[in-house]
């Protein structure tokens, strides 16, 4: 892998017009506040345990202990934070994605190349920002990783000091991310320590009551990974594999979009396609974890893998929420020893069903994260305006993607997955102690209250 130099300066890569999304957001109309300005700081594909294990080494100590914000699944920057800032779906997991509507492939490189037009904005949460990297940078961190983790923060530092201070700033940092993939957690630790002194730096230029709230979207698998062999799989089993589904071809169709090197898959089928055979079909492939889709005719979520088959149901009471899950054959989420003490301190109804407070309060630190609100609402709520009919988690160690990208990099590190070192992004500030964890669709009241 080539790293530009260290005095090379990649800032001149910002394309004509690119301060165009950066100046909606210094024009936006600005409410007054009744407290202390906030700088927002998230930094992308940064785990719990990275940063807990920084602040355990003196780094970040002006801020309070982190508490885990848990990432929804697929683990995906743009799907985690439109989540946690109640903003609109991106069109699908990835900017290359599946268009139910045109039946086709859509996006893909492209949406990287030039400026950021209203088409290359995946979300409304990105009208919120103040400062985020140059587009060709959203690239460029996989390839010239250093030389833009630098001149990001750089930027950033400009950027938050020549702001207003009256009011509060939103930034992010995404270079952190392929620090990460490609680098591993030592290069990322190095990098840390440079933000830490920023924040410093930062804190005594803006004073002592601008509270700073650090947060990342989703956590990292801190594992080498290698290539699931998910298309040659479904050749094998009798499944064709497209590009678009505008006319029948015979055979049964499945649209597999690869694009980042990420954990999970998400799975499009033709009319001809069940979607249970499918992800049954699954189930005999290295690597994959998981899949999940929708009951055939009802409201529950089928989750199948090599460790059996289970239905998550859920219902809605007097303004409560409670789930069930019923192990149909095996144990595929490993919650049997959690159904079993809910059983036993009563908390189960003579259905099976538990309160979803019940449930958090025992898998926040699952295996696999807030194991039944999490996996049911991947498939039952819009978290991307296409949702995929069978969606994978794979195993820490494995990815699929790009053929071309996978060629170009040796991964020590992905997300996108269910399990909990993907889930476990982080949230502390410097002003307030936060519970010990925070579901992302409730991190709007915390980061922008």
């Amino acid at each position: 892998m080539s790293i530009i130099c260290p005095s090379h300066d990649p800032t001149p890569l910002v394309t004509a017009g690119e301060g165009e999304v950066e100046a909606r957001a210094r024009l936006r109309v600005v409410r007054p506040q009744g407290r202390p300005r906030r700088l927002l700081l998230c930094l992308d594909g940064v785990p719990f345990e990275v940063i807990s294990g920084a602040k355990s080494r003196g780094m970040f100590d002006d801020f309070e202990e982190p508490a885990r914000l848990l990432s929804p699944f697929p683990t995906l920057t743009n799907v985690a934070l439109a989540e946690m800032l109640g903003a609109t779906p991106p069109a699908g997991y990835e900017s290359l994605y599946f268009d139910r509507e045109a039946k086709e492939l859509r996006g893909g490189v492209r949406k990287y190349i030039g400026r950021r037009t209203p088409d290359k904005i995946p979300s409304s949460y990105m009208d919120e920002l103040d400062y985020q990297e140059p587009l060709a940078f959203e690239f460029l961190i996989y390839v010239a990783t250093d030389a833009v983790w630098r001149a990001d923060m750089r930027r950033f530092r400009e950027r938050f000091l020549s702001a207003p201070p009256s009011r509060d700033f939103f930034g992010f940092l995404k270079a952190t991310d392929g620090l990460l993939h490609i680098g591993g957690p030592e290069r990322l630790t190095v990098a840390l320590q440079s933000l830490d002194r920023l924040l410093r730096e930062i804190r005594e230029a803006a004073g002592s009551e601008t509270e700073i709230v650090l947060f990342s979207d989703h956590g990292m698998n801190l594992v080498e990974n290698r290539r699931v062999n998910l298309l040659t799989h479904l050749g094998g089993n009798g499944y064709e594999v497209v590009t678009n589904m505008r006319r029948p071809r015979g055979k049964r169709r499945v649209s597999a979009p690869g694009f980042g090197l990420c954990g999970y898959a998400a799975l499009y089928c033709g009319d001809e396609t069940g979607r249970a055979e499918l992800a049954e079909t699954l189930t005999g492939l290295e690597g994959v974890d998981f899949s999940v889709y929708r009951e055939e005719g009802g409201r529950a979520a089928l989750v199948a893998g090599a460790s059996g088959r289970a239905r998550i149901e859920r219902r809605e009471r007097v303004g409560e929420t409670f789930y069930r899950y019923e192990q149909l054959d095996g144990d595929p989420l490993g919650l049997n020893e959690t159904a079993r003490s809910l059983g036993a301190e009563g908390r189960l109804d003579v259905n099976g069903f538990a309160r979803d407070a019940d449930w958090l309060a025992r898998t926040w630190g699952h295996t696999y994260p807030d194991a039944l609100a999490n996996v049911y609402a991947s498939i039952y709520t819009p978290r991307v305006q296409h949702t995929a009919d069978v969606l994978v988690s794979l195993r820490d160690g494995y990815y699929y993607g790009a053929t071309s990208f996978s060629r170009m990099v040796r991964l020590l590190a992905t997300h996108g997955n269910a399990l909990r070192s993907s889930s476990h992004a982080f949230l502390m500030s410097t002003h307030r102690a936060f519970p010990t964890h925070v579901r992302s669709a409730e991190a709007r009241p915390v980061l922008r209250g």
